[in-house]
């Protein structure tokens, strides 16, 4: 048989091509926008007084934090090629480098949430008291200083959820990671798992209504911007619009259409508005469609982001 290249460019495995990344990244960037929304959220409560309100967003939803950073961290130190040259990250401060930030953020984030979580030890597990004094004293330090926690977890974690879409974002070279929306959109993706994982665990109708409210706008947002992300492909250049066929009539259509936007987006959001409107829902259902929806989102966006490029 005989094959004609009309074209020096795109020839595989001759052609430059990217596909490096694989699951682990993508389970690293869910799992850091579901901490960054979960611990949003505690702190906001926190400042805004409203803790004893809503115990399941401060206390229980934040014990998935810390685990989520640290399995996160696992995730991607299983990736990384050189593992021992890990630390290189810490001896330099880059401030045109998402992974500059990103390094130095889960370095304070990460123990920050672990110390929020020991300051509810008392009330999360109060069959399992503490025995030492010293461990005693520091419990009711954090507790006493729970607010100031707070105050510095707010831009922590916004930057955190930001930046699992900066990261990609700033990968000029792959034309559908090279969007500005990215950023935003991971953020706004990161919040709403947050809040769907603080309804699941929620037990009182006030702070199930709350976080449902919360998510419905969420997902309203999050909905626009894959609009508007969609829209300015479609005006781009050629580069572009292949890149977004990806999702729209190719190999990605079903993932990114059937399970992120109709079944983890427009479904949770429906029937969140039937629940709000005062119809009985179960209200686990939307929140566990939306966690699922945030981390296919993720995979769709890792997989089919390292098959674009530009050829022109």
């Amino acid at each position: 048989m005989e094959e004609l290249f009309t074209s020096g460019r795109n020839i595989p495995n001759i052609d430059p091509y990217l596909q490096i990344w694989h699951w682990p990244i993508s389970v690293y960037l869910f799992l850091g926008g579901l901490a960054a929304g979960i611990l949003f959220f505690a702190a906001i409560i926190t400042i805004l007084g409203k803790d004893k309100e809503y115990p399941t967003a401060v206390k229980k939803a934040s014990i998935i934090a810390p685990i989520a950073l640290v399995i996160g961290l696992l995730a991607l130190f299983y990736d990384l090629t050189h593992k021992i040259y890990f630390w290189r990250l810490y001896t330099t401060v880059r401030i045109e480098s998402p992974m500059s930030w990103g390094a130095w953020v889960l370095m304070f984030i990460t123990p920050l949430s672990m110390l929020w979580v020991f300051s509810y030890y008392s009330e999360i597990f109060p069959k399992w008291g503490l025995k030492y004094d010293f461990l005693k004293k520091f419990e009711k330090f954090l507790i006493a200083n729970r607010k100031y926690m707070a105050y510095a977890l707010i831009p922590l974690t916004l930057i955190l959820g930001v930046y699992t879409g900066i990261l990609l974002s700033a990968f000029n070279a792959r034309p559908l990671w090279n969007n500005a929306i990215l950023g935003p959109l991971f953020l706004v993706s990161g919040l709403s798992t947050g809040a769907a994982s603080i309804i699941l665990l929620s037990k009182t109708k006030k702070e199930k209504h709350l976080f449902g409210k919360i998510d419905l706008g969420l997902i309203i947002i999050e909905l626009a911007l894959i609009v508007h992300m969609i829209m300015g492909f479609y005006a781009g250049s050629e580069v572009q619009l292949e890149a977004i066929q990806l999702l729209i009539g190719g190999d990605f259509t079903v993932l990114f259409f059937g399970f992120v936007v109709i079944l983890g987006l427009l479904i949770p959001a429906i029937m969140e508005l039937i629940e709000l409107i005062g119809y009985k829902l179960p209200a686990m259902i939307p929140a566990i469609l939306v966690i699922i929806g945030g981390l296919i989102f993720r995979f769709v966006m890792v997989e089919a982001g390292q098959l674009t490029r530009y050829l022109y």
